[in-house]
């Protein structure tokens, strides 16, 4: 679990509602039914009618790494790419196959699979790649639909503000009537301001980090076994793994 990303959005939270209170406000008077209902349904509805039905769910499925990101096993991958490079260097290409029960990486199946049956090393790296772009495109499409609520949250808010106002104007014959509709007005402002600040957008920035890294990894997954495919010696694939570490 990523502790950090835990505590910044606690952190954000509670530097708001402290500040409310140390001000003399009350919480209760943060929580409006519906100004939470116009800025986040809408911005609901406004993200899946630009990203569809499938990009939203994946970006929905991702919110899982924002506390509990990707293993972050470069090491174990340097090892294992060890062991590969110098079992295929003593026993041949194909020694490869009895690795492959143990792997569950779809990306690194594959590459041992190629490997295995022989496929030439500008191929592979070829049919890798598009692996890696193809991969990297749906990611970020994914990651895409944070962002876009980040930017709709607080338009919405405004409409929020808007609608809430007019509440206002249509009940000025009735004073009893006004303080809701001031209230949806300010809160939904909030909201949306504070969702898009406070959650979405800093959301969008992690998962796109944690993309980066998982393209970067499948790059230098690609880049080894291009070089045992090649048959090249264990110690130079060894030093160009060493690049994607710094």
């Amino acid at each position: 679990m990523d502790w950090g990303s835990v505590a910044g959005l606690v952190l954000a939270l509670a530097g708001i509602l402290l500040g409310q209170v140390i001000e003399g406000g009350r919480i209760s008077s943060l929580l409006q039914p519906a100004a939470f209902m116009i800025v986040v349904v809408g911005t609901v509805g406004a993200v899946l009618l630009q990203s569809g039905m499938t990009n939203f769910m994946n970006g929905m499925r991702m919110s899982r790494w924002i506390i509990i990101p990707p293993e972050d096993n470069f090491h174990v991958l340097m090892r294992q790419i060890g062991s590969w490079s110098l079992t295929a260097r003593r026993e041949g290409l194909l020694s490869l196959e009895r690795f492959l029960p143990g792997i569950k990486d779809p990306f690194i199946l594959k590459g041992l699979n190629l490997i295995v049956d022989g496929v030439e090393p500008y191929k592979l790296r070829q049919i890798l790649d598009l692996e890696i772009s193809a991969y990297e495109t749906d990611q970020r499409l994914a990651v895409r639909v944070w962002e876009s609520a980040g930017g709709y949250s607080p338009t919405i808010g405004i409409l929020g503000a808007v609608l809430g106002l007019i509440h206002v104007m249509e009940n000025l014959t009735d004073p009893s009537r006004l303080g809701s509709g001031i209230a949806v007005a300010f809160v939904a402002t909030i909201y949306g301001v504070g969702l898009a600040n406070l959650l979405f957008l800093p959301a969008g920035g992690r998962l796109k980090a944690i993309v980066n890294r998982e393209v970067f990894k499948r790059e230098m997954l690609a880049d080894a076994f291009a070089g045992i495919a090649s048959g090249d010696n264990p110690r130079v694939i060894e030093e160009r793994l060493l690049v994607f570490q710094r």
